[in-house]
């Protein structure tokens, strides 16, 4: 039995090689402890949960949902974005759900990408951007995003030749694995990028909620001109601590919402309506208070961890947002997956090695803020004892 020769030209996912690299490490009876995927350790909201079981017990959440969404879901997602962004959204053409960021991502290259098209995917970014396009036979182009230029990519080094079959293109922030956030005036640039060039842009919103030091992360959409030339793909995974609810909504350009709806309508039957209503008791005010509870979490590991790095030596940057620590690999060391191999199997600490995110990724390494305190503040010290040998 062979694979696909699109399956063929793609690693495995980078974080079923993590969950391998523990399971192996903890069926030998080590403690390890994993700093690798960001997968939120606190509950849901109860008050979401307690919306959750109310509406799992309503028969008429049982029956195929309607891929376009519940009224109520459509509504609370426009509600949502007037109030936390200032966006107007028209709930009957530019809201849908989505089962999770991962799945309405890469849906997106099935609607829009044929065999011989391009998709501008940010790097390092998300697996899925490189990922999707070769799996529907597109090809993937890269934009290094480098710290001189704060992560953001080179707009005009974009070869002439792939930008004339670029269709889609892919950014995020604020940015999974960077921590990065968008300076100003790049969304603007992307606008105006994407109409000379007729681009659909897809903007991953999987981190505007987590955020620091009075940060507010903005919605691309927000962006004058924005909704002509785009979509965002909204998360409730990180920032509502619902990664395993597959909850999202993809907004904007009311065009490509509906060519979105016309993909899905032959691929699933829509999200659970009890999901849904959960969703819209997520993004209603009555849950603020929990988000804001989580990132002062956030916030204080984040603290822990930058100020052990910096104490030895590690030249990290403190981010305003994500839940990720983004740190250059010490000196020593020749790729950023040789010192992430050196840490688990010195400290029985799991980090991500940046090269797994794209090849602007290599000379990092990542680290997620998703453990408990006291395992992170063990994990810290196994690290810190690592890095100073």
């Amino acid at each position: 039995m062979q694979p696909s020769k699109r399956l063929s030209q793609i690693p495995p996912y980078l974080f079923a090689e993590l969950e391998r690299k523990i399971a192996d490490k903890k069926a030998a009876g080590i403690d390890v402890i994993s700093l690798g995927i960001g997968d939120p350790d606190s509950p849901t909201p109860p008050n979401v949960v307690a919306a959750m079981q109310a509406a799992v017990e309503d028969p008429g959440t049982h029956q195929y949902p309607s891929n376009r969404g519940r009224d109520d879901f459509r509504n609370g997602v426009v509600d949502f974005y007037k109030r936390r962004f200032g966006v107007e959204l028209d709930p009957a053409s530019e809201v849908m759900p989505g089962i999770g960021a991962k799945e309405t991502i890469f849906n997106l290259n099935l609607a829009f990408l044929d065999p011989g098209d391009v998709a501008l995917a940010s790097d390092p970014g998300y697996p899925v951007y490189t990922a999707g396009p070769i799996l529907v036979g597109a090809e993937p182009v890269l934009m290094p995003l480098l710290p001189e230029r704060d992560f953001t990519p080179d707009l005009s080094a974009i070869p002439a030749d792939k930008l004339a079959k670029a269709k889609l293109m892919f950014i995020n922030y604020p940015n999974n694995p960077t921590g990065a956030i968008v300076p100003d005036g790049f969304f603007e640039e992307v606008v105006e990028f994407a109409k000379a060039n007729d681009i659909l842009v897809v903007h991953d919103a999987s981190y505007t909620e987590t955020a620091y030091d009075g940060y507010r992360p903005p919605s691309f959409l927000e962006t004058p001109g924005a909704k002509e030339v785009g979509i965002e793909v909204f998360s409730l995974s990180k920032g509502y601590n619902m990664t395993g609810w597959r909850a999202a909504a993809v907004v904007g350009n009311a065009e490509a919402i509906a060519t979105y709806w016309r993909l899905k309508t032959n691929i699933d039957s829509g999200n659970f309506e009890a999901v849904q209503v959960a969703a819209i008791e997520a993004l209603s005010v009555r849950t603020d208070a929990s988000v804001a509870s989580m990132n002062e979490i956030y916030a204080r590991r984040r603290d822990l961890v930058c100020d052990a790095l910096a104490e030895i030596g590690v030249d990290v940057k403190r981010p305003k947002a994500t839940i990720y620590i983004w740190a250059p690999v010490p000196e020593g060391f020749d790729t950023a997956a040789a010192y992430c191999e050196h840490v688990l199997e010195e400290s029985a600490v799991v980090i991500s090695p940046g090269g797994a995110y794209g090849a602007s990724g290599e000379g990092f390494f990542r680290i997620s803020l998703t453990t408990p305190d006291e395992r992170l503040a063990e994990a810290v010290e196994r690290l810190r004892d690592t890095l100073a040998k």
